[in-house]
């Protein structure tokens, strides 16, 4: 799935001046950022060609849901623990993910992926298995994973269906909704309709928590960090969150946490997460016209396949 976020750099060159929505493409850059921060990674122009420390946690990302899961938990160990780490920025769009050096310890060819240096420089790839790993064995309070079996069980359940379910759609959502070439209602509508279902399934579970695990209203663990970073891009992705009011007061709960701001600014800030495309639309005359072009393709394709919501 994450064969996306090449794909959507490669439709921004090549629809932006071919297309009379190539303004709408346009913003499909700031998926993916230009530039990184320098005081702890190096920059695209300094093109990463392996380890910038020899101890402690090395993260190697970019800026997609993806990748914020694994720098959410790292600010969180940090905040909560004082676990300090580092980071590189990965530029998926110069492919630097391909080499070798990367693919010795990401296999796959994906971000992110994490280096233990402190335990023989062992490497973990795929973001499921980052927060796993690292609540294993540097959340010793588990202040952000549980001891009791059946609530583990649970975690790893919510965990297991974002990565099997609510990614792949939402992924696919996107490129149907906003980047493919050809306009296709058929896949455009089937994508949004099917991530809006899934939405509907968090919504459900949330109706009288606060977070998806744990006794009473819950906690906050690495099962709501797993479908944050997914659920904070949904107006990119054609779903209009407000229509699901408790997943929007879970997404807002978890987007005020400091830790969860500066997860999401690694490598850089990104201007399609929830907040962002909100401020957009108020401040971006031009933005909010292009927007509304297309969501009403996005509408047109739901009348044209009858489309109903439902879920689950």
């Amino acid at each position: 799935m994450r064969l996306l976020y090449r794909v959507l750099l490669i439709a921004l060159t090549f629809f932006m001046f071919k297309t009379p929505l190539s303004r709408i493409y346009q913003t499909t850059r700031h998926f993916i950022p230009a530039t990184t921060t320098t005081t702890r990674t190096m920059s695209s122009s300094e093109r990463p060609s392996g380890f910038i420390a020899k101890s402690g946690i090395e993260l190697l990302t970019w800026g997609t849901p993806n990748g914020h899961k694994a720098s959410i938990i790292l600010e969180e160990l940090k905040a909560a623990y004082g676990k300090d780490y580092v980071w590189q920025g990965i530029n998926i769009g110069e492919n630097i993910q391909k080499e070798p050096w990367f693919t010795k310890y990401s296999p796959n060819g994906r971000i992110p992926a994490i280096v233990d240096h402190d335990r023989n420089d062992f490497s973990v790839f795929e973001g499921a298995a980052i927060l796993a790993y690292l609540t294993r064995h540097y959340d010793p309070e588990h202040k952000f994973s549980f001891t009791d079996p059946d609530d583990l069980s649970r975690c790893e359940q919510w965990v297991a269906w974002q990565h099997g379910g609510l990614g792949p759609m939402q992924g696919q959502a996107n490129h149907f909704y906003r980047l493919a070439k050809e306009r296709i209602p058929y896949p455009t509508q089937r994508y949004v309709g099917e991530t809006e279902r899934l939405y509907g399934i968090l919504d459900n579970q949330l109706k009288d928590r606060d977070y998806l695990v744990g006794p009473g209203k819950g906690k906050y663990s690495i099962a709501d960090i797993a479908n944050f970073g997914w659920v904070n891009i949904s107006y990119f992705s054609g779903v209009d969150l407000s229509k699901f009011p408790n997943l929007e007061k879970w997404w807002q709960r978890i987007n005020d946490r400091p830790a969860v701001q500066k997860g999401t600014s690694i490598p850089s800030e990104s201007k399609i997460t929830n907040a962002a495309y909100q401020r957009r639309l108020k401040e971006e005359p031009e933005f909010k016209e292009n927007e509304d072009k297309l969501k009403e393709l996005g509408n047109k394709a739901k009348e044209q396949y009858n489309y109903k919501y439902a879920s689950p």
